[in-house]
Formats: structure tokens, C-alpha cells, sequence
């Protein structure tokens, strides 16, 4: 049996008196593309900040690529090959769009250009990464604001940016937490199509906090995990949640007679 991509075991993270995420437990396989939904507040980016190591976990397990990653840092946990993206963007915006994807790729020899210089391929190896990195955008279908500085951009322009900058770290996991949130409606479905056929052809395993749910069941998730209160209400396909009753009463009342 192969060991999953991501896998959280009795998940619990308490602020005070407050249990925010209540002994969760679940997994994610290598290629998978997974959607956690859930309305405000009920514990969907805690867990995300506990996996990548932003918050330390009250207890339990977490797994990244067969590693255990419990009580590791952020940094730690990223060079497991595990990355995430923010609700809220964090973009360098005195840097440009394109300036904002080199700077994530691992291995990259110095930042000083005349040691850089020293190293034979080092001008290969950037000219892949910028070539890399106009494909990124290409599929982001934003390469036109390449030169753009990141505080020009609109709301969901840096988010495209963040899911640029989250692929271009050779990712072996990701989270993404509301990539697509404040894009607009066409464009959002393409995106989602590509992480779909990235996850599919490259075997990169991905957890996608979505708040919309009529989005997320019609865009091509191999599961969806619904949360409630801290704790996981139901797992399933699309199919399996639509047909949830407990699903239909707590989040989608009467759109769910709709679906």
C-alpha cells in the first residue's frame, strides 16, 4: 500500500478555551485533488496553518510525503517538498510579477550575481527559470503583467501571482487556500482545470480550501472534505456530498434542492 502525499492523524489545535480544529483526521494521495469546504470559521485555514508549520498543533500527527512533519518548521516542511498559499496574498509589491516567481525555485546557487557567475550553467539554469516562469504565467493567462509591479494589481491578479509563485518551488504537495477567490467566473474554472491536469500528469497531490460550493463540486475534485465546527462533518466524491443530507441542511439549505 503507498504512503499518502498528506496524512493528519487526531488533529487538534485549541487557542485557550477555544478547540478551533477537533481531532481531525485525514489524507491525501500522491496526484489527488482534494477540496476543503466549510463555512467561516470552521477551522479550514487553522488546519492548513498546523500542516505547514505557521501554528504549533495542540496534538496529533502530520505526514508530508512519508516524513513526519509534527513540530517542524515552516521551512522544514517546505523543503519536504510541501507549499502552500494565503488567503490573504503576500506578494513582494515593490517587486514585479515576473520578479516575484524567481525567487521561489530551491537550489538556486546565490543571490550575489558575481558569485552566481562563478558557477558553470548558472545562466542556463536561469534562463530555464524565467522560461519556466512565462509558462506559469502563461497558463495564469496573466503573462501580459509580467513587468507589472505586484502593488499594482488587483485582488485577483495576485492571486494568480501567489499560484504562480507556489508552482514555480517544484511542489511535491500543495495547499491552496482560496486561489481562485475575487477571479473572475471563466477564468476561475480554467485555473482549476490546470491544477486538475497538473495534479493528473505530474502526480502533485493538492488540498484546496474553497468557499463556494457549487464551484467546487463542478470542478473536477477527485473528494471533497467538509468541515464543521472544528471537526469533519463528511468525506466524499462530488457526487457523494451532493447527496448528503447533513450537507445539504448546514450549508446549502435551499440550493441544495437546485444541485
Amino acid at each position: 500500500m503507498s504512503t499518502p502525499a498528506l496524512r493528519v492523524t487526531e488533529l487538534i489545535k485549541d487557542f485557550g478555551g477555544l478547540r478551533a480544529v477537533d481531532n481531525i483526521s485525514f489524507q491525501v494521495e500522491d496526484g489527488e485533488f482534494v477540496g476543503l469546504i466549510g463555512p467561516n470559521g470552521c477551522g479550514k485555514t487553522t488546519t492548513f496553518n498546523c500542516i505547514s508549520g505557521l501554528l504549533e498543533m495542540t496534538s496529533g500527527k502530520i505526514e508530508v510525503l512519508g516524513e513526519d512533519a509534527t513540530g517542524s518548521r515552516p521551512d522544514q516542511i517546505q523543503n519536504l517538498g510541501l507549499t502552500r498559499t494565503f488567503q490573504h496574498t503576500r506578494l513582494w509589491r515593490e517587486m514585479t510579477v515576473i520578479e516575484n516567481l524567481l525567487v521561489p525555485p530551491r537550489r538556486q546557487f546565490s543571490p550575489n550575481p558575481l558569485l552566481a557567475l562563478l558557477r558553470p550553467g548558472s545562466r542556463t539554469n536561469e534562463r530555464h527559470r524565467v522560461a519556466d516562469a512565462y509558462a506559469i504565467l502563461d497558463m495564469l493567462e496573466i503573462s501580459h503583467m509580467a513587468h507589472n509591479l505586484a502593488s499594482e494589481l488587483s485582488g485577483g491578479q495576485s492571486k494568480l501571482v501567489d499560484i504562480g509563485r507556489a508552482l514555480m518551488s517544484s511542489p511535491r504537495f500543495l495547499l491552496l487556500d482560496e486561489p481562485v477567490a475575487g477571479v473572475a467566473g471563466p477564468l476561475a474554472e480554467r485555473i482549476f482545470q490546470n491544477l486538475r491536469s497538473l495534479a493528473t500528469e505530474t502526480g502533485v497531490g493538492m488540498l484546496v480550501i474553497e468557499h463556494n460550493m457549487d464551484f467546487i463540486l463542478r470542478t473536477g475534485v477527485d473528494r471533497i472534505i467538509v468541515m464543521d465546527a472544528g471537526r469533519i462533518l463528511v468525506q466524499g466524491t462530488p457526487d457523494e456530498i451532493k447527496e448528503s443530507q447533513s450537507v445539504v441542511e448546514a450549508y446549502l439549505g435551499d440550493a441544495g434542492a437546485a444541485l
